[in-house]
């Protein structure tokens, strides 16, 4: 649902980059003000949407501890009900809200960058102009990325809210156990590591991350709950 969403959102924006000739420095100022006039508009509509996703995934997370739990003491089924959360979502769907908008934002950004680029070198005029046509394709592509990151790093930060909330101080990493999982991922299957300590999950860059948070990753955790 998440996805198709920020995917329409994404080909609107396409739609108003493609009703001005690619290149023309002279109409990027009405790109940037059309396109940030818009991300102001969606503030309803995106606020709307964060709040039906990050509502749903954590539907579905409580569902999954029910399941889990039903083999657990009645005094920690009534722990993990009893969890919090609410201060988890609401900084979800604030940081969904501001994602959403930046989706035209980041299209005015790279239309102007493009444009800059052109007028700079000349030669590649032809270039930058199929680059700023294929704005719509790219800013669809983003949007997908998006959607798909920010839903599994919605369930994984509100799993962890309740680990932390029965005790738990460790997790097991698991991955979708596919051919598209990243080497780096592979690594860290099966491992224990610290809530407190997430491991380096892209060697490349450093970035240190929990499963499921950092770009395009299924991981999941697994909490490890206390005796």
């Amino acid at each position: 649902m998440y996805v198709r969403q920020l995917r329409r959102l994404a080909e609107h924006v396409g739609h108003i980059i493609g009703g001005f000739p690619p290149g023309d420095p002279a109409t990027v100022p009405t790109i940037t003000q059309m396109l940030s006039a818009y991300a102001d508009a969606l503030m309803p509509w995106a606020t709307a949407t964060a709040k039906r996703m990050v509502e749903d995934v954590n539907q579905r997370d409580l569902a999954g501890w029910k399941t889990a739990s039903a083999e657990l003491s009645k005094g920690l089924q009534r722990e993990i009900q009893s969890a919090n959360v609410g201060e988890t979502m609401r900084s979800l769907m604030a940081e969904q809200v501001t994602l959403i908008r930046s989706i035209p934002i980041g299209a005015a950004q790279r239309v102007h960058d493009l444009t800059i680029k052109g007028l700079e070198d000349s030669s590649r005029a032809k270039q930058v102009a199929a680059e700023i046509m294929r704005s719509g394709e790219v800013t669809k592509s983003r949007a997908v990325m998006i959607a798909q990151t920010e839903t599994s790093r919605t369930a994984e930060t509100l799993t962890e809210a309740r680990a932390l909330h029965v005790g738990s101080t460790h997790y097991i990493w698991h991955t979708s156990e596919d051919s598209d999982v990243r080497e780096d991922h592979k690594i860290l299957d099966g491992k224990i590591f610290a809530w407190s300590d997430p491991p380096i999950a892209d060697r490349r860059s450093g970035a240190r991350a929990h499963p499921g948070r950092i770009y395009r990753c299924r991981c999941f955790s697994e909490p490890i709950i206390p005796e």
